[in-house]
């Protein structure tokens, strides 16, 4: 077989038509690999003149059928490569395009294997439509596509398909489309963030107390009991525990949480829930954290719950009222269970008040 390679103003198209149509049959088992140059050149093989395109090599190559079903997609492109004879565009080469790799959600929905994903985003682009079109077909209801960092440069790909940003993580983005009509039912981004303070006493009546390095100007000089925010996958009492060592060095143990707090539009738009922990000391030495923290010690109760900024508002001087109460036996907390449960097959941390009295020790005499 000859194979020869040209530009159009070598050979007229007659010849070209006429190649075809004598020629064509003999190739029906031979494919083309697709280049990736930016120098438009024409190749044949006896007859086939494909229409310009860039490659980044100088030739063009044919191999058979079926040696390339299982080349990789980076090197095929995605796409029916289009060829012209006698002037008519002609779909002569279909190769077929696979979906993306993915999996079901338990709703209905599609979960995209983002350690599979194709990097050439052109590559990317014919096989998210492609996709799109197969899962529609088949009824599914949400896509979630997880970009990784290394990755990005398929986000613009996935936006002008008609995703939308849902959230962000350090290494990833995640991204989703609503394929029924109608609004998405998918659920949102999460919408708090979770803070902890821990209430530590000790035999003398002392509060551990802490002065932050950076802080507003109106809380310049407050002492105050150290907080934080839970970090992914923390249980409320450990985060609590963590946060006290980390500012003050002190150990600690939990006890309950005393109160809650709840308060929209905090940061980000997003919603905060605060919570209050009583924690015992196992610990006395203080070793301040002085990334954050200015200073760190043990102060009189009386003296901490007497400071100008405790009595003048309102919701911080409630919550120490309820700490003295709770020490007084007068008030119970929540104190942590761990239960399993039967709908996620899960142990989940529940926190309650004990009522049975034997093991109830907020009751006073």
């Amino acid at each position: 077989m000859e194979c020869s390679f040209f530009s159009s103003k070598y050979m007229p198209m007659s010849e070209i038509a006429h190649l075809g149509r004598t020629n064509s049959s003999q190739f029906s088992s031979f494919r083309p690999l697709v280049e990736v140059k930016s120098t438009p050149h024409f190749s044949s093989c006896r007859g086939i003149s494909p229409k310009a395109s860039h490659s980044s090599t100088p030739n063009y190559s044919y191999v058979p059928k079926q040696a390339v079903s299982s080349v990789d997609e980076e090197k095929l492109g995605a796409g029916n490569l289009l060829y012209q004879i006698n002037g008519t565009n002609s779909s002569l080469f279909s190769r077929k395009l696979r979906i993306l790799d993915s999996f079901d959600d338990e709703y209905g929905g599609v979960i995209v294997d983002s350690e599979r994903l194709p990097a050439n985003p052109n590559v990317f682009a014919s096989m998210l439509s492609f996709s799109i079109s197969h899962w529609k077909s088949k009824g599914k209801k949400g896509i979630w596509l997880k970009l990784p960092v290394e990755k990005s440069d398929l986000v613009p790909v996935a936006v002008k398909e008609g995703f939308e940003y849902h959230h962000a993580e350090r290494g990833y983005v995640m991204l989703t489309y609503w394929l029924p009509e109608g609004p998405s039912m998918l659920p949102a981004n999460a919408s708090h963030q979770v803070g902890v303070g821990g209430f530590v006493i000790n035999d003398k009546n002392e509060v551990l107390v802490v002065q932050e390095k950076y802080c507003a100007p109106q809380f310049v000089g407050l002492w105050k009991i150290p907080t934080g925010f839970i970090v992914e996958s923390e249980e409320i009492f450990t985060g609590a525990v963590r946060e006290v060592k980390e500012e003050t060095g002190v150990d600690t143990e939990f006890v309950e949480v005393v109160a809650f707090r709840h308060v929209h539009n905090v940061a980000f738009e997003k919603s905060d829930l605060f919570f209050i922990c009583m924690l015992k000391p196992v610990s006395t030495h203080i070793m301040v954290d002085d990334h954050e923290i200015q200073a760190a010690k043990w102060m009189p109760l009386v003296e901490f719950v007497e400071q100008p900024l405790i009595q003048q508002d309102c919701m911080f001087k409630k919550v120490i009222d309820i700490c003295v109460e709770r020490l007084g036996k007068r008030y119970c907390g929540l104190s942590v269970h761990q239960v399993a449960s039967a709908f996620d097959g899960k142990t989940s941390s529940l926190y309650y008040n004990v009522i049975d009295s034997q093991h109830n020790n907020c009751i006073g005499n």
